[in-house]
């Protein structure tokens, strides 16, 4: 059931496109990226930088979900494009219940063809779901929004999200977000995950 953006791209293509990309955990160890799913099922989340106020709204959502997720055995994995110490200071301000892993050459990103672009950041419906999230509470992290890396790069970046494994060229479900704040239908997620 693949979903989102590419549908038409097969689980086999992104099987291939990902072989080689690495992403880093919280002590700077690499991790070839399919070595997430490769002994059990995962779903993945792709942040669009560390500091969006969007993206920690998706991060709390997942979190909520944490139980039926833990209930079913999979794990719950977050990657966002930026650096390790990025990855640190959004998994000490979130309290992010998985696994946090950083992208910081955006290679997944590339990998999964997910969007980027100042088009696809700043529409009328994300601006509407930024309002909303400073309105429930959450706040965008203006240092790390600013870093050179997100500045120049990241901060035009969407993420997406994917279940997949276990087993390598299991990915069963990918929802790529057409623009900021793009959220997967969170009961299609859990049904190709958990059910």
């Amino acid at each position: 059931m693949l979903a989102g953006g590419s549908s038409a791209v097969t689980s086999e293509g992104l099987t291939n496109s990902l072989e080689n990309v690495n992403v880093f955990d919280l002590e700077g160890k690499a991790v070839k990226i399919s070595d997430l799913w490769r002994g059990r099922k995962a779903v993945v989340a792709f942040a669009r930088h560390f500091g969006c106020v969007l993206c920690r709204k998706r991060a709390d959502l997942l979190a909520s979900k944490k139980e039926v997720i833990d209930a079913a055995g999979v794990a719950l994995v977050l990657i966002g494009p930026g650096s390790i110490d990025q990855a640190k200071t959004f998994s000490e301000q979130t309290k992010f219940p998985g696994e946090i892993y950083a992208d910081p050459d955006h290679s997944s990103y590339n990998a999964l063809n997910f969007v980027y672009g100042v088009s696809t950041t700043f529409t009328p419906l994300a601006g509407l779901k930024i309002i909303q999230s400073y309105m429930e509470g959450y706040r965008q992290d203006w240092g790390l929004s600013f870093e050179k890396d997100t500045r120049t790069r990241g901060g035009w970046q969407q993420g997406g999200l994917l279940v997949a494994g276990p087993g390598t060229s299991n990915i069963s479900y990918i929802h790529r977000d057409k623009e900021a704040g793009d959220d997967p239908d969170m009961e299609d997620v859990i049904k190709a995950c958990c059910l």
